[in-house]
């Protein structure tokens, strides 16, 4: 479904204390077809997983072991660090199930169920992005236009809206009613937005008037970073996030705020960015 991460064209390794980490959990293929697109899609992610310099980790694709495969994830999880500015990116690719109670990623043995990673993911204090690919919807060719606001790197949210775009022509030029649909959910709401919510990388709808809209934390992460990107520390990265999402909280509650309040804001948001990067911009490369 994201094989539009894959679009950037500028690669570079991340400094060692920043380097994310790639856990991509291949299930269980059902069909000989499903297997051999399986195995293409996850070779993409290690590719660009490369170009990106993070630690790529994979379960499912070669011949199990005494281990289950859900053993082998809860191991790798329980190995990773709890706490660390690199991001965690965990990326299913297969089939799922739902009962009406449980939804369930199929693997090879015993299978994972919602409830479980929801309880191996707990303890993470770091950035993290769980990303469900469905097994129709991930051999597309890389494309630059996936690069919405022309910063030179493609977004998780970039890829996610490219992405999406691309199912939802699939089904139109097929003359097929749409079976899936894709949402982000990066609020923590539990709710999701789908993808024609979005007006280029803003959304325009909520799912719940009092939420705050998704999309903001997902267009921070990135696999594959651009060259100015790359040449900012961690910290100043980290410290940029922070003052990025709040200038977009404030944009959310300028309603509820008296016009001098509001402007008075942002000036100090945006005085701090100017000042992180004058900073940062001033060390020796």
């Amino acid at each position: 479904m994201l094989s539009a991460l894959f679009a950037s064209v500028l690669t570079g390794a991340a400094e060692p204390g920043d380097r994310a980490t790639i856990l991509l959990v291949v299930g269980a293929p059902g069909e000989a077809e499903y297997g051999t697109n399986f195995a293409q899609w996850a070779a993409m992610w290690e590719r660009a997983s490369r170009d990106g310099g993070a630690k790529f980790v994979s379960i499912g694709l070669t011949a199990t072991n005494s281990l289950t495969d859900l053993a082998q994830l809860k191991g790798t999880l329980s190995d990773e660090a709890r706490e660390s500015a690199a991001e965690l990116w965990l990326v299913l690719i297969g089939h799922g199930t739902f009962d009406g109670k449980e939804a369930k990623f199929n693997l090879r043995g015993p299978d994972l169920s919602a409830t479980d990673l929801a309880e191996w993911l707990k303890p993470f204090r770091r950035p993290l992005a769980v990303i469900n690919c469905a097994s129709s919807s991930g051999p597309f060719v890389a494309d630059p236009q996936a690069d919405l606001d022309k910063d030179g790197q493609t977004s998780l949210l970039e890829a996610f809206l490219m992405a999406s775009r691309r199912v939802a022509e699939f089904y139109e030029s097929a003359g097929r009613l749409a079976t899936e649909h894709a949402l982000l959910d990066d609020n923590g709401d539990g709710l999701g937005t789908p993808a024609d919510w979005f007006r280029g990388i803003r959304a325009v709808k909520k799912a719940r008037e009092d939420a705050l809209a998704d999309g903001l934390r997902a267009h921070q992460f990135h696999m594959v970073r651009s060259e100015q990107e790359r040449r900012l520390s961690p910290e100043v990265r980290a410290k940029r996030d922070e003052l990025e999402l709040g200038i977009a909280r404030l944009r959310e509650a300028k309603s509820g705020l008296k016009e001098d309040d509001y402007y008075q804001r942002l000036e100090n948001l945006l005085t701090g960015l100017a000042k992180l990067y004058e900073q940062d911009t001033s060390k020796p490369q």
